[in-house]
C-alpha cells in the first residue's frame, strides 16, 4: 500500500515518522512550501519532501492509493479527493469552528471543542467523520492549552483508527447539520482590540485567554503614537 502524509506541524511529524517505521506499507511524508522551514535538517535527510499540493496533486494521484492530512495548511484540489481516499486529522469537533483554529472559536462561542478523523470531500473539514473525541475547556485553559490537549487526543484517535483505515474496514457518518466555518480572515479580524468596546470582565478573559498561545503575539491594540502592543494573559488555577 502506498500512503502519503503532508504535514505542517513538527509534532505530527514526528509522531508519523515513528509511526511508518513500524510499517510494511510505503509511507512518504510532504510539507507545503510554506512549511518547509520547520523541517529543513529533515529535508536534506531525506525524510520528508517539500510538496505542492495545487500544483502537483496529480504525482500524489499517480503513485499512492490513499493520503492523510494532519495539520497541513494546503486544501486538498477536489480533483484529488475524489479519485483517492484521504483523510484529515482535524483538531476540532466537527461540524463546529471548521477551518483554521477551532480551539480559538470554541472558547469564545462556547461550541465544542475537539478531534476528528474523518474523510475528506471538496468542502473543508466536511467530509464523513470517521472518529471524534470532545476536549473539555477548563476556565483556566489559554489557546495553546487546549490544543496541546487537542493534540494529544488525535494522537490517541489516529492510534485507535489508523490500521481499520488503511484497511477500509472503518465506518463513517455524515454530521446531521453543517455547523460552522471559521477563516483565516475571521481569526485576523479578532487580533486588533477595539479600547472602546464595552465588554464583561467574562467576556474579555475569554477573548485574552483565546488569543493567548506560547510564542505567537496575536491580540494587540495601537497606542496612540501607531504602535502596536500585544497582549495575553496569564491564568494559574488554585492549587
Amino acid at each position: 500500500m502506498e500512503i502519503f502524509v503532508i504535514t505542517d506541524n513538527r509534532a505530527w511529524f514526528d509522531k508519523i515518522n515513528n509511526w511508518r517505521n513500524q510499517q510494511s506499507d510505503t509511507v512518504d511524508i510532504f510539507c507545503s512550501p510554506k512549511g518547509q522551514h520547520l523541517f529543513n535538517e529533515e529535508i536534506c535527510a531525506g525524510l520528508i519532501s517539500t510538496l505542492n499540493v495545487k500544483s502537483e496533486y496529480k504525482k500524489l494521484i499517480n503513485n499512492y492509493k490513499i493520503g492523510f492530512s494532519c495539520h497541513c495548511k494546503q486544501v486538498f484540489p477536489p480533483e484529488l479527493v475524489g479519485s483517492i481516499k484521504c483523510f484529515n486529522v482535524h483538531p476540532g469537533m466537527n461540524p463546529y469552528n471548521r477551518g483554521w483554529f477551532p480551539q480559538v472559536f470554541s472558547i469564545l462561542n462556547g461550541l465544542p471543542s475537539g478531534a476528528t478523523i474523518h474523510e475528506m470531500n471538496s468542502e473543508i473539514d466536511s467530509g464523513p467523520i470517521i472518529a471524534q473525541r470532545e476536549v473539555q475547556i477548563l476556565d483556566d485553559d489559554t489557546s495553546k492549552g487546549v490544543y496541546r490537549k487537542i493534540l494529544s487526543t488525535e494522537f490517541a484517535l489516529f492510534d485507535e483508527n489508523i490500521s481499520r483505515i488503511i484497511q477500509g474496514k472503518y465506518t463513517s457518518s455524515t454530521p446531521g447539520t453543517k455547523g460552522n466555518y471559521n477563516s483565516i480572515y475571521d481569526f485576523k479580524e479578532l487580533c486588533q482590540i477595539d479600547l472602546d468596546k464595552q465588554v464583561t470582565f467574562r467576556e474579555a478573559i475569554d477573548y485574552l485567554r483565546a488569543m493567548t498561545f506560547d510564542g505567537y503575539e496575536n491580540a494587540y491594540f495601537y497606542s496612540k503614537n501607531g504602535q502596536r502592543i500585544y497582549v495575553s494573559i496569564n491564568l494559574n488555577a488554585e492549587k
